[in-house]
């Protein structure tokens, strides 16, 4: 089968990478479509593959700055010419992969993330994360500006949609925004976690009061993870909380640290592993389209606290009503939330079991995502799958949305 694969951008390993990294092992002859390439940011399955760029590459600086061209990445993403004699198209996409062009009668199959989100839904998350862009005439000029371009990527992202036979979703949560945006059905087909990776310590089997007293986050640093809540919630209680990762917060998020809260910065995945054994809990405050990180604490024994909405609440066992459960949920992104739950926790430590934890990040291996998609890829290949049927008009279940 002669496959093109496509990815929206390939500037670092990340959860989308990690996904694609198995496509690449499985059909190492393909080529690898994508807007923008930074050798040496993704592992040697994935820069060792036959990669074509598309113009953006050649823009001055533009890997390093690319978020800034986002107007310019739908034109970008529909100019990539791929192969005409592809048996298939696979695409993993949260942004604009999946607009590629595919060969006339050539099936397209997306792994989507998510719909483009700062288009559909989470825009102040993403561009009005300081509460300051809306203030002042320059602020609302600049907010119009944004709503427009974002208002025309939507009506581009459900446009491109169509040029999609065969939809797989990340999680339940992410079928149900693919069927509010585009109209469409799809498959829901977990990514997956490195449970070989992620295994506790041999001396961290024990109940949560073993572990050392520190909370945890591991995130990118960037507005909808909603870090600065976890900063927050610890500077007020006067929490030891730990916080790994890096992005464009990072300045404002060591601004905020109070003495109890310790910004390591991007680290190895040794040292994560080592961090969440030991933790006391994860904190994940943000909404996400599914979460590996609460998956790899689990992997690892570790509780989670989660906000109760996106795909947290999919991968995660609450304890409560007297049975052991992996994690606890919070159902309002504020501080004080955040630190209801952790109360709760530090008063029931003894309903959070390793082992439900363990079990729980165990029904999402690499083996089972591998056996999962591309027996669907190969379904759809074969011709033995036939291209899902539209629901309602896509305008009609997307008037919500405008």
């Amino acid at each position: 089968m002669k496959l093109a694969l496509v990815h929206d951008w390939l500037t670092g390993f990340r959860g989308g990478e990690k996904c694609l990294q198995w496509a690449c092992r499985r059909f190492p002859d393909a080529e690898l479509f994508t807007l923008l390439h930074v050798k040496g940011s993704t592992p040697p399955d994935i820069d060792g593959m036959r990669i074509r760029t598309s113009i953006l590459q050649k823009l001055p600086a533009a890997p390093r700055y690319y978020r800034y061209l986002l107007p310019l990445m739908p034109w970008a993403i529909e100019r990539l010419a791929l192969p005409p004699d592809a048996d298939l198209v696979l695409s993993f996409s949260h942004a604009v992969a999946k607009g590629v062009v595919p060969p006339p009668g050539v099936p397209h199959v997306c792994y989507c993330f998510t719909p483009m989100r700062y288009a559909w839904e989470l825009r102040d998350d993403y561009f009005a994360a300081d509460g300051k862009s809306g203030k002042g005439l320059v602020g609302r000029a600049a907010a119009w500006a944004r709503d427009k371009l974002l208002d025309r990527l939507r009506a581009w992202d459900r446009e491109s949609s169509r040029r999609v036979t065969h939809f797989v979703a990340i999680s339940q949560t992410v079928a149900d925004r693919i069927r509010a945006s585009y109209g469409r059905d799809s498959r829901i087909i977990y990514p997956p976690v490195d449970t070989d990776f992620y295994t506790p310590a041999d001396d961290s089997a024990g109940p949560a009061a073993m572990r050392e007293n520190f909370f945890l986050c591991v995130s990118a640093l960037v507005p909808y993870k909603r870090i600065d809540l976890a900063i927050a919630c610890c500077n007020r209680m006067k929490r030891r909380l730990i916080v790994i990762g890096d992005g464009p917060q990072r300045r404002a998020l060591a601004r905020l640290a109070g003495p109890t809260v310790t910004l390591l910065g991007w680290q190895p995945d040794e040292v994560i592993r080592d961090h969440l054994r030991r933790c006391w809990a994860l904190l994940f405050p943000g909404h996400e389209d599914f979460g590996i990180v609460p998956l790899e604490a689990q992997g690892c024994g570790a509780p989670v606290i989660a906000f109760g909405r996106g795909g947290a609440t999919e991968t995660i066992v609450p304890a409560g009503d007297g049975e052991p459960g992996s994690g606890h949920f919070f159902h309002e992104q504020r501080p004080e939330a955040l630190a209801e739950a952790i109360e709760w926790f530090e008063s029931r430590w003894e309903m959070f079991s390793p082992q439900v934890a363990r079990r729980s990040a165990l029904r999402f291996t690499q083996a089972r995502f591998c056996r999962e998609l591309f027996g669907f890829v190969e379904s759809v290949a074969s011709g033995s799958l036939s291209v899902p049927g539209r629901l309602e008009r896509v305008e009609k279940l997307s008037s919500s949305l405008v």
